[in-house]
């Protein structure tokens, strides 16, 4: 496995991945991802690509890809949560993205790419958070690791079905300048 910058030659493999998740709601998997009603069609996909693509192009946005065998089998980003980015009040706050897909989850490329993304955050952003599912027991788990530390908890943040998920606040303050703790301390 390589973790890796983004490429445009991605696009495929990421939206693969992405409308994977859709077939495993359906499922009744528990995705820790948040969905829309329907997947996004190819040419939305492209739309949203291209301003991942260029927003990194741009130093506004980090995203690193989990690569194997060739192809890109995850992606972690980190952007920012404010308009205006870094010249803003909140421009310090990053949030991170996360997605792995499903034939490669649990083989350490999430865990790789965070570590990864953090690195290269800690030149632009002092604080990165995120939002997780409160039933997402692994990701959760892993974040605690890397030194997340959960701050709140939105109850029924996620409608799926008949079913309400809450979901918790996570952060990381990257001014200290310490590393996530490596595997062998976890």
């Amino acid at each position: 496995m390589t973790v890796r910058e983004l490429r445009w030659e991605d696009f495929d493999a990421l939206v693969e991945s992405y409308w994977e998740l859709y077939e495993e709601r359906e499922r009744g998997e528990p995705i820790g991802i948040g969905l829309f009603e329907k997947p996004p069609t190819r040419a939305e996909e492209a739309v949203w690509f291209a301003g991942v693509y260029s927003r990194v192009a741009a130093g506004e946005e980090i995203a690193v890809i989990a690569e194997a065998e060739g192809r890109a089998v995850g992606m972690c980003s980190v952007r920012s949560t404010f308009p205006g980015g870094r010249s803003s009040d909140g421009g310090h706050v990053g949030e991170l993205g996360i997605l792995v897909d499903y034939r490669h989850r649990g083989q350490g490329h999430g865990r790789a790419m965070i570590v990864r993304a953090l690195e290269l955050a800690r030149a632009r952003f002092d604080v990165v958070r995120l939002w997780v599912f409160s039933t997402n027991v692994g990701a959760k788990r892993l974040y605690e690791r890397l030194g997340f530390v959960t701050t709140g908890r939105m109850p029924l943040a996620v409608h799926r079905g008949s079913t309400y998920i809450d979901t918790e606040l996570m952060y990381i303050d990257l001014r200290s300048g310490a590393a996530p703790a490596p595997a062998e301390k976890r």
